[in-house]
């Protein structure tokens, strides 16, 4: 690690520029003294919108320059007719020119604080493309900088080694070390992490600053990079929160990826996620996106499949909360239900309605302009429509919350009530309204039975009809808005959030009790181990439910302590990918740190946890949520 990336860390952990901030009366236009970008977010920072889980079009951008785009605006201006087209036009021109005027405010600045690299940049980026890698980092932090301070949330960097590999490359045939292109790239992780703290987030860490690493080409070719490699060793250096990594594989990446994956995992940063292609392409496909575009995907904040550039996908428009919705199915028709059959028609039938509720919600045009999103996106510099009319993909994407605890709750009414007869109709009603009070011994019958996890099908049928029911009955419905629903198996912040709301359940949860995250067994569930487990998440056609959301699996850290565990480990994600499962994220996890960090938060102001789609520091989050990472079930392999 060099001395500048050395000195850009020390800052970051001694929150020394929150000081300068507060009290530099220009705080929106600060450069730090060891920041080679400059574009950092102020204390004015206020968000004026829900915008986000988009990647801008870094590639076309960083190719034309932003001279050229407003040329490209201009023209398309004066070839429209429409008032609306040619408002939208001049509405793009002025907030463009605004953004340059801040970039070129930044770079007398730069001169002013004798920053000589970062002046000359601005002198070249972000009006016309660069001429280096340095300076194409340069562009994208001006990109993030002007779409935050316009209220943008969770913005992704999108395939970040596909896009900057030519400047990487164009640096390394002119004979610039490897070395000082790695310093820069450190130093570019970094800074972006200063905005981490002000981001108006559910919980601190959750500003979708994520990126994708490899994936397949079209013609069978394995995407994965040097530069892939660099920044997955940067990660592994500087050990911070963001940039997250995403890292696309299928089952023929090399073995070697998956370990240097693993390696990462070690760190305990939470990440990579991985996504299979082998499952996610297909099923893109098979929700219309075209074959190019489906090879191209990258993810949003979370895990939420995307198409950077082109998409203006709302991949977390609304959740199904399967515990409520079977829940209450089965709190209104259990007494007349004959038979198990009859009540899981009944379950279906309420998913379907709820589908048919959420769908008639959010049918309704888009009157949505975010004219600077749309700058930075492909298609409105030509239609001069906003992003949310303009774009190539509209869709929607809807959570499947609490699978498992559904899943686990009907398994149960079927064992305990038709078939061992051990628990009556009427005692389990009761015992749901009362929130389990005084009836222990029926709880405890309930939590015995069979639960997801152990690739028993007696509870994962059930839980694969419940996913059926809610991919036939939302996947393809359009929206409204010229696209269509997809459905998904994430949660997000809904295992607790949705949980909050949600009654006692019969898998023996008790009310406001949270449920698993996104697709995972329930909390304080008994598995037969970590194979059981994947086998039960895997089983399903995973391309049917293609949203995103992913298995999470918490590791020992003392599986990872030597070489046999890491590639134990290894081998454990390629299994995964094998056998059909479509997402993976991995926390490596020890409880009693965890248990120690809450009682004494001042010794480890570095820990970093998988908190659902993304990672942040332990000490930062809220306590429900601390808890929930504690009680998850921790695994060796």
């Amino acid at each position: 690690m060099t001395e500048l990336v050395r000195a850009l860390l020390e800052q970051l952990k001694n929150k020394s520029y929150r000081k300068e901030r507060s009290s530099d009366p220009d705080a929106k236009a600060v450069i730090y003294p060891v920041d080679c970008f400059g574009f950092n977010l102020g204390i004015d920072f206020s968000p004026k919108s829900a915008d986000g889980n988009l990647a801008p079009d870094y590639e076309r951008l960083l190719a034309m320059g932003m001279d050229k785009l407003r040329d490209e605006i201009s023209l398309s201006r004066s070839k429209a007719s429409e008032p609306e087209r040619i408002a939208f036009a001049d509405d793009m021109l002025a907030a463009l020119d605004k953004a340059l005027c801040e970039a070129d405010a930044h770079r007398d600045l730069a001169e002013k604080k004798n920053n000589k690299r970062l002046f000359e940049a601005l002198g070249t980026v972000p009006r016309r493309s660069p001429e280096s890698f340095y300076q194409a980092l340069v562009f994208i932090k001006f990109i993030i900088y002007t779409l935050r301070r316009g209220g943008v949330m969770h913005l992704g960097l999108g395939r970040f080694d596909q896009y900057m590999l030519p400047y990487w490359q164009m640096d390394l045939d002119r004979g610039v070390s490897e070395d000082r292109l790695f310093e820069e790239l450190e130093a570019f992780f970094v800074s972006i992490n200063y905005d981490s703290d002000i981001y108006a987030g559910v919980q601190q860490g959750d500003n979708g600053q994520s990126l994708v690493l490899g994936g397949f080409g079209p013609d069978g070719s394995y995407l994965f990079n040097s530069l892939s490699r660099r920044i997955m060793e940067a990660s592994l250096e500087l050990e911070l929160i963001d940039p997250k990594i995403n890292l696309r594989v299928g089952k023929n990446t090399p073995d070697e990826i998956f370990l240097l994956g693993t390696r990462l995992t070690k760190k305990g940063l939470g990440f990579p996620q991985y996504c299979n292609d082998d499952v996610v392409i297909p099923g893109l496909m098979k929700l219309g996106y075209d074959r190019e575009d489906a090879y191209n995907y990258g993810v949003a904040a979370c895990w939420e499949f995307i198409i950077p550039g082109i998409g203006a996908d709302i991949p977390n428009v609304d959740t199904m909360n399967f515990p409520l919705v079977t829940g209450e199915a089965l709190r209104c028709s259990l007494e007349e239900c004959g038979d198990f059959e009859s009540l899981m028609n009944k379950a279906e039938l309420a998913i379907r309605a709820e589908c048919d509720r959420l769908v008639a919600k959010r049918f309704k045009p888009s009157n949505n302009r975010n004219v600077l999103l749309s700058i930075f996106m492909r298609g409105p510099s030509k239609s001069l429509a906003s992003i949310y009319q303009s774009a190539k993909y509209k869709n929607f994407g809807c959570h499947g919350a609490g699978i498992a605890n559904a899943a686990d709750a009907l398994a149960a009414v079927k064992k305990c009530v038709y078939e061992d007869k051990t628990v009556t109709k009427k005692e389990l009603l009761s015992a749901l309204e009362a929130d389990f009070e005084g009836f222990d011994q029926v709880r405890s019958r309930l939590k015995a039975c069979p639960k997801m996890g152990n690739n028993d099908p007696y509870v994962d049928s059930v839980a694969y009809r419940l996913m059926d029911c809610f991919s036939d009955s939302l996947n393809n419905r359009p929206n409204g808005r010229g696209g269509i629903w997809r459905a998904g198996t994430g949660s997000a912040m809904e295992y607790i959030l949705s949980a909050q709301r949600t009654p006692a359940t019969a898998d023996g949860r008790r009310a406001k009790d949270a449920f698993s995250s996104s697709f995972s067994p329930s909390l304080d569930v008994k598995t037969d181990g970590i194979l059981s487990v994947i086998q039960s998440f895997t089983n399903y056609d995973m391309e049917r439910i293609i949203n995103g959301g992913p298995l999470t699996l918490e590791i020992h850290d003392t599986v990872l302590k030597n070489e046999m565990g890491i590639e134990k480990t290894a081998r454990l994600v390629k299994l995964f990918v094998e056998l059909g499962g479509h997402q993976l994220q991995l926390n490596s996890i020890n409880r009693e740190r965890l248990l120690d960090a809450q009682r004494h938060p001042e010794n480890y102001p570095g820990l970093i946890v998988r908190v659902w789609g993304w990672s942040g520091y332990f000490n930062e989050l809220d306590l429900p949520y601390q808890n929930h990472v504690i009680r998850r079930a921790h695994y060796s392999v």
